[in-house]
Parts: C-alpha cells; structure tokens; sequence
C-alpha cells in the first residue's frame, strides 16, 4: 500500500474535515472538556504507542488552565506509569475525550510534561485526597470528530448493552495468560476492591 493508493481508495477529504483543525482550546472545546467524566490518553517512547483510559467525576478528570494549556490528573492505579514514562522520554501525546450520552468526541494534540507541583495537585483535590502527580499539556490541535463511530458501535445505546457481563473477570484473565496466582476471580470482590481503591484516593 502507497500513500497514493490509499488516497485513491477514500478519495479528497471533506473540505469541512481539513479546516475544522484549530490550535487553540475554543470555547466549545472547554465545554466539551468541563463535561467529559472519561478520556484516553495517547503516548509514545518514540518506537511504542500506549493508550491509557482516564475517569474522573466532571470538572475534575481534566482542566483547561488557558486556551492553549489542560490539566489532567494521574491518580492511584496499579503503578506501572507506562504513558508517564513514555511523556518523560516523548513528550507527544493524542486526547480522546468522551461525554456519556454524546456521540461526538473531542481529539487533542499537544505536547505534555508531569509535574508533582502541590499547586497544581491541588486543583484536583477529591475528599481531601490529591493526585499522585498531573500531567500539563500544551495544546498543538483541536477538534470535534463526528459520532458516526459511537453511533455504529450502539456506544449510549442501551438496549444493545449485554444483559450479563460477556467476559471473564479481570483476574481470570491475568491468571489464564500468565499462570500468576490471584486472590479473587468473582467480580462482585474485583468491584468493591475498585470502589475501595477509589476511595483511597
């Protein structure tokens, strides 16, 4: 395959598609961050690509500090810090932020540094308990992409949702990959240790 060939199969791209890039947060991009609970952080170490899920309570998964700069919190998980490692080496990264129940998502370039400066931990104080550390974007693009994927994939639809969760708990699935031995594989248990991690902070 050729890039020449490739374009060929698909064709131009929509004019709207090529100028709807801004390099600046506008306001309708601040308000889709302010609502967004969920996003997937995209980075790199020059050869490896690592895509990591972040959630928060609105208002506090990420924070538009100016027009050209977003905060996003890095909380307790299970320490491996690979896309924080990554932002250390390549500072790259790619923001794929969702709101539940909106088929649009919002895409986010920029370039990215971690900082464990108590200002900005500070900012995304929860029940008293801060981050481990935040991570400080400067924003290089901007734009809203069309929900036509959310929309084929039933992503809000809930009558397509399985009724019954349709694969094996988490700790299964390590176990079965790597024959490491785990403390639980009932999910009710995986739950309420998440909620208590949570809770943690």
């Amino acid at each position: 395959m050729t890039p020449e060939k490739l374009r060929s199969i698909y064709g131009a791209p929509l004019k709207i598609a090529e100028q709807k890039i801004i390099d600046f947060l506008d306001p309708h991009c601040i308000s889709f961050i302010d609502n967004s609970t969920f996003l997937v952080l995209g980075t790199s170490d020059g050869e490896n690509i690592d895509l990591s899920p972040k959630g928060d309570p609105q208002g506090n998964l990420a924070i538009v500090e100016d027009e050209k700069t977003i905060l996003i919190a890095d909380r307790h998980g299970n320490k491996r810090l690979d896309g924080l490692f990554n932002i250390l080496k390549y500072p790259k990264i790619s923001l794929l932020f969702f709101i539940t129940n909106v088929t649009e998502t919002l895409r986010v370039k920029g370039n990215a540094v971690v900082t464990d400066d108590i200002t900005y931990l500070n900012k995304f104080q929860i029940n008293g308990k801060n981050p481990k550390t935040v991570t400080k974007i400067k924003v290089e693009k901007a734009f809203i992409h069309c929900g036509k994927a959310l929309v084929r994939g039933n992503m809000w639809d809930h009558n397509t949702w399985p009724k019954e969760r349709p694969i094996a708990p988490i700790y299964q699935i390590i176990r079965d990959q790597t024959g490491q031995k785990v403390h639980t594989i009932d999910q009710v248990q995986i739950e309420k240790e998440y909620k208590e991690e949570i809770d943690l902070g």
